[in-house]
């Protein structure tokens, strides 16, 4: 007690009232701190967002424009009944569709009007006519797609005598814009009226595919081993500072790996996606295991010995019982390195994964490109109309991330116990 007759823990003193002051002022301060961040964080997530969205959203439109075709009158020699049975492929692909939709395009808009339509707009004509034969035998009007710089006038980014071209074509109702199922479901072209996704998504799939089966068996594996029946010593301990160091080397650096042993010394085949997901898995595979082990440690003890004192053996006990609680946080764990894996554009150039493919892939040994490397082939690209498709993309592969996320949350939450 001092000589105010006060103890060092009365409550009550202006001292000890100015401390507890301090106290709560520090927590409001670091709560506020906290509320910031969070804040900014968003901040900075909704402006990515709105900015892709907005310089995006026109990439899933095009641009159409009605051609009239008189077909009795043009040059092409086609009979409908040819477009009947197994020689139908044959018949189109020898019929000059391209001179005759010049010629439509030129007669109707006068000279020069071919170049108000995309490069492959006599592809619309063709695959018309393949639909129905009995165009042939009149004239037809047919939605064809416009060229880039009427494109770009549509969505009111182009110059003065596109955007006149495009109010004469609109004033004429020969025009029209709307949702575009050539991006969804086509591959890479030298127009941008004609570009799609579908190649790059489907080798990004097939990529991820090849991907998770490599990396996922042999990371479970090897956690399991390193938690459950490797010896404590100096090998197990190097073992561990490698794995904890391959998780943090960069990406380029496997590419390199995969070039060198993939290509050079295995000689599989260059841009496929067997190529690809071996790379990956390199780069996977130490994310796996470390999220693996982490799980396996976080399994009560009372588990194992529970299971041996009923007579199971090591084996059962790790994976009847071990595993399957693990088995959350190793799909989290698992999933979350896919998601960066997907992403990765270093070293899947590295291994050639940057050709032009014209067409989706149809397995793991065909050539293929994947989602960040067409993103980044369209930006170096000199037309305007790629800027708008590069973004499209862009939240292509934002939701796919976001789905994959997402999917690792759910099977968190799902298979998640709780001691």
């Amino acid at each position: 007690m001092n000589s105010a007759g006060r103890t060092p823990t009365d409550w009550k003193s202006g001292a000890m009232q100015r401390r507890i002051a301090r106290r709560y002022a520090a927590e409001r301060r670091f709560r506020l701190l906290g509320l910031a961040s969070v804040l900014l964080s968003a901040g900075f997530l909704a402006f990515l967002l709105f900015t892709m969205i907005g310089n995006g959203w026109r990439g899933f439109t095009q641009t159409d424009i009605k051609l009239s075709v008189d077909f009795p009158a043009s040059t092409l020699i086609l009979d409908p009944a040819a477009l009947e049975g197994f020689g139908a492929r044959q018949a189109l692909a020898g019929a000059d569709f391209e001179g005759v939709t010049a010629a439509a395009a030129d007669e109707q808009f006068g000279e020069g009007g071919a170049r108000m339509l995309s490069d492959g707009a006599w592809l619309a004509v063709r695959d018309a006519v393949a639909a129905k034969p009995d165009l042939l035998s009149g004239k037809a009007n047919i939605w064809v797609p416009a060229a880039t710089a009427i494109d770009l006038a549509a969505k009111g980014s182009a110059d003065r005598d596109s955007e006149a071209a495009y109010a004469r074509l609109d004033a004429a109702d020969a025009v029209r814009t709307q949702f575009s199922t050539t991006f969804l479901t086509g591959a890479d072209a030298t127009d941008p009226t004609l570009v799609g996704i579908w190649g790059a998504f489907k080798g990004s799939l097939i990529t991820m595919i090849a991907t998770v089966l490599i990396a996922f068996p042999i990371g479970v594996l090897s956690a399991l081993y390193l938690e459950e029946y490797a010896p404590r010593n100096r090998w197990t301990d190097l073992i561990e500072v490698s794995i904890n160091n391959l998780a943090a080397v960069p990406s380029i650096i496997f590419g390199l790996l995969g070039l060198a042993v993939f290509l050079n010394f295995m000689h599989l085949p260059r841009s496929a996606p067997i190529v690809g997901g071996l790379t990956l898995a390199l780069m996977t595979m130490p994310v796996i295991v470390i999220a693996g082990r982490n799980a396996i440690k976080a399994v009560p003890p009372s588990i194992r010995d529970a299971a041996l004192g009923i007579g199971a053996s090591r084996v059962q006990v790790v994976f009847h019982h071990v595993l399957p609680l693990a088995l959350p946080g190793i799909l989290t764990g698992t999933i979350i390195g896919m998601a960066r894996a997907l992403g990765e554009t270093a070293p899947l150039l590295m291994i050639g994964m940057r050709a032009f493919i014209s067409q989706p892939p149809g397995g793991m040994t065909e050539p293929a490109t994947v989602l960040p490397v067409q993103i980044f082939l369209w930006s170096d690209e000199v037309s305007r109309g790629f800027v708008e498709k590069t973004s499209a993309a862009i939240i292509v592969l934002l939701v796919f991330l976001l789905a994959m996320n997402g999917l690792a949350i759910y099977l968190r939450n799902k298979f998640e116990t709780r001691w």
